[in-house]
């Protein structure tokens, strides 16, 4: 006998309901935020993102920026002490009857011995004070490392919107000439311009060709660049990109030197190494005292009581001399430390003097060409189209406007990565966006 097929009730199906609503509720978000992220190469921030979190460069710094924290603990501990085992007169030559013997307790007198040394007052702290110094040293290379990587990226990037904008003007113009070239021929064929014209046309079509190899050619290599920064394939794929940062309207040099003197990790690292030599001096200057060391023994005759001894000892600072040439060594170390602060306040002045006429070079001619320069060739282009199509001009002149056309984009799109790429510079001579 068949059994009968299983009929859900009413409230059995609205559960049921409710329990699917509920996990597609569930779901959406996740679907949502997967569907929702950039492709990487859109934006800046999803390769500073992804670099940040793959860069094996990065990841060696942190990692030895921890290591350098971990030294601070030890330097500035106490030595481990000592124990000694001594066994007096282990041949038994004081104990008639007895034969030699390497065990304690089997000898003449055995001594059990502990001596924990203790540098002169001073030294421990110095020398913990001077692996901090050295670890937050560690720490600003690691974020100059970290900030040298993300200029790259930001150079990079504005490189690869460079070549992908001018494949993309270079394709623009072609198909704009391909029309034309239509055109041409169309009056060609009924007499009304010279075979000269759809000569023209044709041999400018070529000459686009060949340039869309080479704006090609430096696409990839900027895309491989980029890549390589990101740690990935040389030949990953990129999104196109959406544009670049807009450049900040006004920039004053004061406030960049400013910038530069409170969060420079170069400059940081250079003034942490003056504090390191400093340290580096005290400590060789408190070597001039003695260090010492305290020892307790006890002793266990065979025959006899046991007994305690104390014992201090004192390192004698006797070779004076060279202690001398130790102390010359750590002023001169100082000097250099400092030194090299002001060498690199004068080259971040140098740099960023550079960066900011760059800068401000680029975004002004960006601005002139946009505003000035692009609407009066379009204005002079299609002019001499309306003139060509009417006779008013000849094919050349048209051909010309297209090409000022061509030139004033181009012109336009590397100032503005130009423009980028000297603000990415600013930043990493500042150490933080601007």
């Amino acid at each position: 006998m068949t059994p009968p097929l299983f009929r859900p009730t009413q409230p059995l199906r609205a559960a049921a309901l409710l329990v699917l609503s509920l996990c597609a509720y569930g779901l959406a978000p996740a679907h949502a935020q997967a569907t929702s992220q950039t492709p990487l190469g859109t934006t800046i921030d999803g390769l500073l993102d992804y670099a940040r979190e793959h860069n094996p460069d990065l990841r060696v710094r942190r990692l030895e920026a921890e290591a350098a924290h971990e030294r601070i603990e030890p330097a500035a501990a106490l030595p481990d002490p000592r124990f000694q085992l001594e066994l007096m007169d282990f041949t038994n030559a004081m104990t008639p009857g007895r034969d030699a013997s390497l065990l304690p307790g089997q000898v003449g007198t055995t001594r059990y011995r502990v001596i924990q040394p203790v540098p002169f007052w001073g030294k421990r702290d110095l020398r913990g004070e001077l692996a901090r110094t050295q670890a937050e040293q560690a720490e600003t290379m690691s974020d100059g490392a970290a900030l040298e990587i993300e200029n790259g990226i930001k150079i990079a990037f504005a490189r690869y919107f460079l070549a992908r904008g001018q494949t993309r003007i270079l394709g623009e113009t072609r198909d704009l000439i391909a029309a034309l070239e239509k055109l041409v021929l169309t009056r060609y064929s009924v007499g009304l311009v010279p075979q000269q014209d759809a000569v023209r046309a044709q041999g400018e079509i070529t000459s686009l060709k060949l340039d869309l190899i080479e704006a090609e050619q430096r696409r990839r290599d900027a895309a491989a660049r980029l890549n390589t920064l990101l740690a990935r394939d040389a030949d990953a794929a990129l999104a196109e990109p959406a544009g670049l940062p807009p450049p900040p309207t006004a920039l004053s040099r004061t406030d960049l030197l400013e910038r530069i003197n409170a969060r420079s990790p170069e400059l940081s690292r250079e003034r942490l190494g003056v504090t390191a030599a400093q340290k580096n001096r005290d400590l060789t200057w408190l070597n001039r005292y003695p260090d010492m060391a305290v020892g307790l023994t006890n002793n266990r005759p065979l025959n006899g009581a046991n007994n305690w001894d104390l014992m201090i000892e004192i390192t004698i600072p006797l070779q004076q001399s060279s202690r001398r040439a130790q102390e010359r060594e750590a002023e001169r170390r100082l000097d250099a430390a400092q030194a090299r602060v002001s060498a690199a306040e004068a080259r971040l002045n140098g740099r960023l003097g550079e960066a900011l006429a760059a800068f401000e070079a680029s975004r002004d001619k960006a601005s002139l060409l946009r505003a000035s320069l692009l609407p009066q060739v379009v204005a002079s282009r299609d002019a001499a189209r309306s003139g060509y199509e009417s006779g008013r001009v000849n094919f050349n002149t048209l051909i010309e406007a297209e090409r000022q056309i061509l030139r004033t984009r181009l012109a336009l799109l590397d100032a503005e990565a130009n423009t980028a790429i000297r603000l990415a510079e600013l930043e990493f001579l500042t150490g933080a966006p601007l």
